[in-house]
């Protein structure tokens, strides 16, 4: 029974190691020396919650997850790699997102 506990534990581990980078077909120097800027990449939608309540102490400590309704949840979609990442410099320490002249 340990035996197959054990050998279930090392494929589990084993797979999640295979899929956690996305790089996987660089290998040695290439993927050391890997430049992320000098590749195009996809654009990421991520669904962030707008109205989220901030509690802290025992307030938070004490809040039930299931007492949360789900319907009164609103949802902001934030496009993550767009503008920002083809700047480079002072231009890319200086981005203001609030800007509508970007």
């Amino acid at each position: 029974m340990k035996n197959i506990s054990f050998i279930l534990v090392l494929l589990l581990a084993s797979t999640t190691v295979a899929f956690a980078q996305e790089r996987s077909d660089l290998m040695g120097p290439e993927y050391k020396n890997y430049k992320s800027w000098e590749h195009e990449s996809t654009p990421t939608t991520v669904a962030v919650e707008s109205n989220k309540e901030q509690l802290t102490g025992p307030e938070y400590k004490n809040k039930k997850a299931w007492e949360d309704s789900a319907t009164d949840k609103e949802y902001i979609l934030v496009t993550v790699g767009t503008e920002r990442s083809k700047l480079k410099g002072p231009a890319y320490k200086n981005y203001k997102p609030w800007r509508e002249n970007n």
